[in-house]
């Protein structure tokens, strides 16, 4: 089952962060609609310190300036140094520390677990808040979200085109007024070359030293420069081999990782399995599988040979005497839990991506001198990610293809496989993997005409755009009622056996009768064949814009031109997810049910910027520079709001510069979050938290909250669960979702003193952030919302999460899940950056840091709680850096950097023993969990490094290694955390270990 940085030296760096860590940047930073060309490959020994003449449009403005300045801190990556560092896309550039800070990325370690945009895709989330709330822009224009399945929300990253890529310009900062929704925690914009001429030929290859997952891309890209007509263009092919589970050491052996006390050795609390290993045991990576399960009745311990009540049984034909003869009795350490062939999941996703762009502009001396433009971007993504599966059988009362001693049990409620009978037996069997694909295709065209209006210094842009997403997924999985029909089966003549509907049902193959080969997973082939079937489901995304700007100078300050853009967008989207009609109709036994997920919605938009330059070169003056933008936003399904956004730059004294900005933002519901399809699917049994809870002396802390709540509500010690989880889940257009607010503030210093040459050049940035979200919208989860209820302190069977979980009179779980709204998601922070560079040793010297440090990072789910803070627990460090040296000669360029993220001592053990209800951290419960649990991670540094060689001006050579020091991720206690292997799963690790790459890049 799934589960569930250009760096510029001089005035016009003074008031931008410096790209820096991991990716150092060489170029100057020119922006989209610049009408001066950019260097695009400078060599790092270059100084392109100072922007060419001409208008620039820095990303979070729609302002044309003369200089690269903005009230907050912007993050430029080249594509020289996309390569340098080792990444061999645009998306593993951007999901790399340096860009998101700390902040966990889905990404392609993810393909065992549900995600939004389906298996492969990967999406970008700034400062933690999520995908959802980071708009993604090409070329200044926001890209539709891709991917598959009825949670389509966000950008697809992997549909890019990393061959043409010029460089990437990140705000870390509110600007839906200047964007429109989704820009609560920043903006993305990735800029095309434009400038490319001739014929342009790179290759990379990546080679995990496992031989395993390597990752190779080739690509063409070509530009055009005439007198009149721009053109470039690029084409690509990628193909990411699978890494899995089995091919990296690190994973071979998954435990509890349980403690006897504080301090004690890493799984010295653990009980050994069945086959006296603590590996693979129910408690981390192991699934039950060549199990009986059967009434409770008298056996022989396969532990320790004495005879003890049991309900799961393993078979062992050599048992022939005793109270269950052909069966040994096991306990929940005893039972087999692993079957090698689950360790060939994925670690890493199997993908192959095909892409081709196109961008042109004819000038056509009319209208303005204005020019015609147009771009077409279409990619092909096919990813797989196979899947194990186990495979129960449920075995009715009186069947035939039972043994006499296990005809008449009763051992579970009837259910849906079971025809409506008491279910005498199980067999727990472990089928193997099973298939799982999907194919993406994207496709996005716009174009428009943009020119000069009467007025002088004024233009405009009039820009229509059109994107599609038509994706088709396809899964192998068992048939509840195929196997409903299997297991009733009648006894021929001749000792065989049959469907009892196979008059009507003629290709139906009967279940096997129950033997220890079932049981140990030798199925017929020819009723593997008849239960298995492959489902496919479609999705469609639509997204259609229409925009119009204008924008020029309305009067002149003593610091410049006061200058206004003005605009109107309109935008339109559409979903249409169809999954296979086995899953509509509940038919997928062990996965969960899905009605299509249709809707659409539109937005109309108004919007306004101003710049004031209000004094420039007067003493205490040297800069004064104030920004305000204004967007009136209106959603056919949320209603109007207004956002708006101030800013101002102060240079007091040469070298010495104050920013700030404060804004806000209204962010409606995506469609997937409104109009999901109601879903409805089931956990097994286990996933009630009261189920077959340890004895009170072998209990974790955990346990004892969940034994202690489960008894206030009359449940015995021993409780059993014998029935499945329903879960219901539905869209939050259902469950009356409103639209979220949000509002967003910087203020920081920029230090960049006039240096002597022979010194060098300096700059350093700091920046406080707070941004804060009401009504965040959020997807609760059936099983998150079982572990917060049963494992609350302060138990309420009618409040909190309990007030999504039902218990009936027979004791079945049901729990609904949908999105609903946060009362409050809050993260504040500072954010350091720092450039060094000079001339030495016939070379240029640059160094970089980029260091980021959360004070907070809280949400509350509903308005009677405390904040709870996760700022500093495992999987959200509260420091994250990134540093890089490079040295750049002629004819070649060496680079080394460092990632670092933030260990954790005490912050994750204080989260979990955090009371919402009360506010307060028991001290006791934080003992408790460390005497139990270990849930403490070192500092982690992963190491790269490169060497790039320029021959010729024509030909160039980088090769290099990313995780010199074949970092492993930490080990944690398999609780509390989604985990592959004892590492959390979080994307700030590496799991691939030490890789090698090597890139060739021609020129004709």
């Amino acid at each position: 089952m799934k589960k569930t940085f250009s760096a510029m030296s001089g005035r016009a760096a003074l008031f931008t962060s410096v790209g820096l860590a991991s990716i150092a940047c060489s170029t100057p930073v020119i922006a989209q609609d610049t009408e001066a060309s950019t260097e695009s490959n400078a060599p790092a020994s270059v100084d392109t310190s100072t922007p060419e003449a001409g208008a620039i449009v820095v990303t979070g403005s729609r302002i044309r300036r003369d200089e690269f300045t903005t009230a907050e801190p912007i993050t430029v990556i080249t594509a020289e140094e996309v390569t340098q560092s080792g990444f061999n896309s645009i998306t593993d550039a951007l999901q790399s520390n340096a860009v998101t800070q700390g902040a966990g990325q889905i990404n392609n370690f993810y393909g065992g677990f549900v995600t939004d945009g389906g298996t492969g895709a990967n999406t970008l989330g700034l400062r933690g808040l999520g995908p959802a709330r980071t708009l993604i822009l090409l070329n200044g224009r926001r890209l539709a979200p891709g991917g598959t399945r009825g949670s389509v929300v966000s950008a697809d990253l992997n549909v890019l085109p990393t061959a043409i890529i010029d460089r990437i310009e990140v705000l870390k900062a509110g600007a839906s007024s200047v964007y429109g929704s989704d820009a609560v925690a920043g903006v993305v914009n990735i800029l095309t070359d434009q400038s490319l001429s001739g014929l342009n030929l790179d290759m990379q290859v990546n080679v995990p030293e496992v031989g395993a997952g390597i990752d190779r891309r080739i690509a063409a890209s070509f530009g055009v420069q005439a007198d009149r007509l721009n053109l470039v263009g690029s084409l690509e092919y990628r193909k990411r081999d699978q890494l899995s589970r089995n091919d990296v050491r690190f994973f071979d052996c998954p435990v509890g990782g349980f403690l006897t006390g504080e301090g004690t050795a890493f799984g010295s609390g653990d009980t050994p399995g069945f086959d006296g290993s603590t590996c693979f045991t129910l408690d981390n990576g192991g699934v039950t599988i060549n199990t009986l399960g059967a009434p409770t009745r008298q056996a022989i311990s396969r532990t320790d040979g004495t005879i003890g009540r049991f309900n799961r049984f393993v078979p062992a034909p050599g048992v022939t005497t005793g109270p269950f003869p052909g069966f040994l009795g096991v306990d929940f350490y005893s039972r087999d839990t692993l079957d090698r062939e689950q360790e060939n999941e994925p670690l890493i996703t199997e993908a192959e991506i095909y892409t081709g762009y196109l961008s042109g502009g004819y000038e056509l001396d009319a209208l303005g001198n204005a020019e015609l433009y147009g771009e077409v971007l279409a990619t092909r993504r096919k990813s797989t990610s196979p899947l194990y599966r186990q495979l129960s059988l449920d075995y009715a009362q009186g069947s035939p293809l039972l043994p006499l001693s296990l005809r008449d049990g009763a051992f579970l409620a009837p259910n849906e496989v079971s025809n409506g009978q008491i279910i005498a037996a199980r067999a727990f069997i472990g089928f193997g993997l099973t298939d799982s694909s999907q194919t993406v295709d994207y496709v996005r065209v716009g174009g428009g005409l943009r020119g000069d209006l009467p007025l002088s210094g004024w233009r405009y842009d009039a820009y229509v755009g059109k994107s599609w997403n038509d994706a088709e997924y396809n899964q192998q999985s068992f048939l509840t009622d195929r196997l409903a029909n299997s297991l009733n089966a009648v006894q021929n003549a001749d000792g065989s056996f049959s469907c009892a509907s196979q008059a009507s049902n003629a290709n139906c193959v009967a279940a096997p009768f129950l033997t220890a080969d079932v049981i140990g997973g030798n199925l017929p082939q020819d009723f593997r064949d008849y239960i298995l079937a492959d489902i496919r489901g479609t999705t469609e995304f639509r997204e259609t814009t229409y925009a119009l700007n204008i924008d020029g100078p309305i009067f002149a300050m003593p610091g410049g031109d006061v200058q206004v853009a003005l605009g109107a967008e309109y935008r339109e989207q559409s979903i249409n997810d169809q999954p296979d009609p086995n899953a509509t109709n509940g038919n997928l036994f062990g996965l969960t049910a899905g009605t299509p997920t249709v809707g659409s919605d539109n937005v109309k938009e108004v919007f306004g910027e101003l710049f004031v330059p209000i004094l420039a070169d007067t003493p205490g003056f040297y800069r004064l520079n104030f920004n305000g933008s204004v967007r009136y936003t209106d959603y056919a399904s949320y209603g109007s709001d207004v956002t708006y956004k101030l800013g101002a730059e102060w240079e007091p004294i040469r070298g010495f510069a104050l920013r700030g900005s404060y804004g806000t933002s209204y962010r409606a519901p995506a469609l997937a979050e409104q109009f999901l399809g109601a879903t409805s699917g089931f956990l097994s049994s286990t996933a009630d938290p009261c189920d077959d809870l340890p004895g009170s002396v072998d209990q974790s802390p955990t346990q004892q909250i969940i034994a202690a709540n489960c008894a206030a509500i009359g449940l015995p010690a021993d409780f059993q669960q014998t029935s499945g989880v329903s879960v219901f889940r539905v869209g939050g257009a259902d469950a009356g979702l409103e639209a979220e607010t949000s509002t967003n503030w910087s203020v920081g210093g920029v230090i960049n003193p006039p240096l002597p040459t022979s010194v060098g050049t300096l700059s350093l940035s700091l920046d406080y952030f707070d941004i804060k979200v009401e009504n965040g919208v959020q997807d609760l989860a059936g099983g998150t919302i079982l572990t917060r209820c049963y494992s609350d302190p302060n138990f309420d069977p009618n409040a909190g999460f309990c007030r999504f979980v039902e218990r009936d009179q027979n004791n079945a779980l049901s729990v609904t899940s949908s999105f609903v709204n946060l009362s409050e998601d809050i993260v504040k922070g500072y954010e350091f950056n720092g450039r060094y560079s000079r001339d030495m040793l016939g070379g240029r010297l640059v160094l970089n840091a980029n260091v980021t440090k959360y004070t907070e990072q809280s949400t509350r789910l509903f308005p009677e709680e405390f904040l709870t803070d996760a700022n500093g627990i495992v999987t959200a460090p509260d420091w994250v850096g990134n540093f890089d040296a490079t040295m750049a000669f002629d004819r070649f360029t060496i680079r080394y950097g460092v990632d670092w993220t933030d260990g954790d001592n005490n912050r994750t053990y204080e989260y979990f023993a955090f009371d919402e209800q009360t506010g307060i951290t028991d001290p006791d419960l934080v003992q408790a969990y460390r005497d139990a649990y270990l849930l403490e991670v070192d500092d982690y540094f992963l190491h790269n490094a490169s060497v790039q060689f320029n021959v010729a001006d024509r030909f160039e050579l980088t090769v290099g290694v990313r995780n010199i020091f074949d970092t492993a991720p930490p080990r944690i206690t398999a609780i509390g955390f989604s985990t592959v292997g004892n590492a959390p799963l979080y994307s700030g690790y590496d799991y691939r270990g030490r890789t090698f790459f090597a890139a060739a890049n021609f020129d004709f």
